[in-house]
């Protein structure tokens, strides 16, 4: 389905030729060149569930080891065609192409971790009484599950979905995002090489009415989502009055990293720039507020700044390799620029200036900005290469200032002391808490989500077992025994 490399029409904006959805063709676009990458027919939602709902069964019958053992077989597929992938990342988001070669490895790691988790999490359980049986506890698929994948991690993150989920027995639809057709195309077709049946794992393509209409859908038993709040929000919403559907929401955040007194100023500065400015600012756990202690301020924004200035970004497969590659659209990046435009015209002061070098494509250079003489501070998530940042003279003001936020994904404490990183993690409201390390790059082998607008309480990574299969409790006896020993005549 890859399309010959047309460009479009230099009016049209390339994420409005991202998410160019018909009746029944859907078109994706490079960022970074406006060349046309995919063009493929959107899917029909009706015969698409009606198709997973009648594979279900008989993949839900298939023993726990000859499911994991596919999914290795997909591991072994992933890796044959690596280059293939990453090079197909780097070109329809935007990545650095080392980058995306990480993201692909992530993927291949992901089986292992996801085999473990799932045989840890939902182990078979059972408590003997000699009067009143066993008492078991063991765990069912859930049915068929719609994955909604992101762009900024179109096979990883998906990935992290729909492994869980079809270990544990569940069929899954997999609609990649609108901008990531082509990489979840490469990715569906590595499970369908490893065995896996393309009614068991189907890929789903089509833009925001496919994602709605299965969403809605009757034959679907769930939703496992990765995306912004908006889009998580209002999946909770459509579904609010079902709660016989699975909902999963791994969403956005306003993620805080707070830096006291350390003297190492140059490794803080390296933690701050790859929290702030890696995947071009575009991951839910990125910095996006830099809270810094006043008596540090000036060490502190140099280190900083210096580091920012030396940051390359270009195209995904330029020479010397870019630290970030352009965002993932042009109106991406046209918000991003009116956003920081707003924040400079309403208090904040610019360390570092966003720089458009060229108006017809979406690259922006990383940007710094002081935002504590701003009295109302947006809490957004500026998903992008904008980093803001806010004095404070005491710690208790500064986990204040972590907190003042309605996400709660990641936040980072960079420097203090083992009492004041207590502190710190014992009152900043987020899902993942880190010490001298950057708010980006969970490890596999811990629960991914946060709390408030970042999630539903059902994190992913780790602990995605939870909610991709469901506990079921049972009373056995061999034999029937029973006796009434009150009120009877």
């Amino acid at each position: 389905m890859n399309g010959a490399t047309t460009s479009p029409p230099p009016a049209t904006s390339i994420r409005e030729l991202n998410a160019t959805v018909t009746r029944t063709e859907l078109v994706s676009y490079e960022p970074a060149t406006g060349a046309e990458v995919w063009r493929g027919p959107v899917a029909d939602i009706d015969e698409t569930v009606a198709r997973a709902r009648r594979a279900w069964p008989a993949w839900a019958a298939q023993p726990l080891s000859t499911r994991m053992e596919l999914m290795r077989r997909f591991a072994n597929e992933v890796r044959k065609d690596a280059e293939k992938l990453a090079a197909m990342i780097a070109r329809e988001v935007g990545k650095p192409l080392w980058e995306a070669r990480s993201e692909v490895d992530s993927v291949i790691g992901k089986v292992e971790v996801s085999i473990r988790a799932y045989a840890e999490r939902t182990a078979q359980r059972k408590l003997d009484s000699a009067l009143q049986g066993t008492m078991a506890v063991r765990h069912k698929p859930h049915g068929v599950l719609v994955v909604l994948g992101p762009f900024n991690y179109p096979a990883h993150l998906a990935n992290a979905h729909i492994v869980p989920a079809l270990i544990a027995g569940n069929a899954v639809i997999f609609k990649p995002s609108e901008r990531a057709p082509a990489s979840g195309e490469i990715l569906a077709r590595c499970f369908h090489r490893a065995g896996i049946s393309a009614a068991v794992m189907q890929f789903a393509p089509g833009g925001p009415a496919q994602g709605a209409a299965f969403v809605a859908h009757e034959g679907v038993d769930g939703v496992l989502f990765t995306g912004s709040a908006n889009t998580g929000i209002s999946i909770n919403r459509r579904l609010a009055a079902r709660p016989d559907k699975l909902v999963a929401l791994e969403m956005g955040g306003n993620n805080p990293m707070v830096v006291w007194d350390t003297p190492k100023l140059t490794d803080a500065a390296a933690l701050i720039v790859q929290s702030a400015f890696a995947t071009t600012g575009q991951r839910c756990t990125a910095a996006r507020r830099l809270i810094v202690r006043d008596t540090m301020y000036d060490a502190v924004m140099s280190e900083v700044k210096a580091l920012a200035d030396r940051v390359i970004f270009g195209a995904p497969f330029d020479e010397p390799a870019p630290f970030m590659g352009p965002v993932i659209d042009n109106a991406a990046a046209d918000g991003l620029t009116e956003s920081f435009l707003y924040l400079l015209s309403h208090g904040g002061r610019a360390i570092k200036h966003l720089v458009r070098p060229h108006e017809t494509l979406p690259f922006l250079s990383p940007a710094i900005i002081d935002v504590t003489a701003m009295k109302d501070r947006p809490d957004v998530e500026l998903f992008g290469p904008i980093l803001q940042v806010i004095r404070v003279s005491d710690f208790d003001e500064a986990i204040a200032q972590a907190n003042a936020t309605r996400f709660g994904l990641a936040a980072s404490l960079i420097g203090g002391t083992p009492q004041e990183y207590n502190r710190f993690w014992a009152n900043v409201r987020a899902g993942i808490v880190n010490w001298n390390r950057p708010t980006i790059g969970p490890s596999h082998a811990a629960p991914m989500g946060g709390i408030g607008l970042s999630g539903n309480h059902r994190p992913t990574g780790y602990y995605a077992a939870d909610y991709c299969a469901y506990p079921v409790a049972s009373g056995e006896m061999e034999q029937p025994r029973a006796v009434i020993g009150v009120g009877l005549k």
